[in-house]
């Protein structure tokens, strides 16, 4: 699992120990969405340097970065930690996610442009083409989650707010973590026709049926999610 980046020394140049660090940071980033490392885990520096073949430097830096989007909890004499999760902590992560990614509709429709509404329809049209895997199949379902966020992200695209858009950002990583870790929010539903009807309501220009639809899917995925956790 070594990243083949050159090691990085006393002698090394800066330039070297920046893509050390941002591999490190992409894999350990994946890693933890994708459940690969458990919550609660600890992340001993010199571990996660073995498993990447980097050295101690870029993985701090990583642990470092990661934390600040809070993919990582960092705990004063004790180190970096996976993050836990819980069913509170999800409740409060849908109900934060309908507030500002509303809030982010809404604005994008009320300033629609012809580029708003292409990228919606190119998104989800990707997006319906992209088949879901069941954990029978190996449940990598690293594509769907690309196309899914891009859908999302194309919803809020003309929002106007920079700081919006990387709050719904990172709130999509948090719930990544809970579809990988439980696998049930893989939708066993129709998810190809929720998202159509999130689309075809912000299309319309109707934010007030765009926004309920959005919040009812989340709201529909939390309870599969419920399910599975409390199981």
């Amino acid at each position: 699992m070594a990243l083949n980046v050159p090691e990085v020394g006393s002698t090394g140049g800066r330039g070297e120990k920046a893509t050390a660090a941002t591999l490190v940071y992409r894999r350990l980033r994946q890693d933890i969405l994708k459940g690969e490392l458990k919550p609660g885990q600890k992340l001993q520096i010199e571990q996660v340097a073995t498993r990447y073949g980097v050295g101690a430097n870029p993985v701090r830096e990583a642990l470092n970065r990661l934390s600040s989007e809070h993919l990582v909890d960092r705990h004063d004499q004790r180190g970096f930690f996976v993050p836990e999760l819980s069913l509170e902590k999800l409740r409060e992560l849908v109900r934060t996610r309908c507030w500002l990614e509303g809030k982010a509709l809404e604005e994008s429709i009320a300033n629609r442009t012809q580029i708003w509404e292409d990228n919606i329809v190119l998104s989800f049209h990707r997006l319906s083409r992209t088949r879901i895997q069941t954990p029978e199949e190996g449940g990598d379902n690293t594509e769907w989650e690309i196309k899914h966020r891009a859908f999302h992200n194309a919803l809020i695209g003309a929002c106007g707010s920079f700081w919006l858009i990387k709050f719904c950002n990172e709130m999509m990583d948090q719930a990544e973590r809970y579809r990988y870790i439980s696998m049930s929010g893989y939708p066993r539903r129709d998810s190809v026709e929720e998202h159509r009807l999130i689309m075809e309501a912000a299309l319309d220009g109707d934010a007030e049926l765009a926004k309920q639809r959005l919040f009812d899917q989340y709201n529909l995925t939390l309870k599969h999610l419920e399910a599975q956790i409390e199981a």
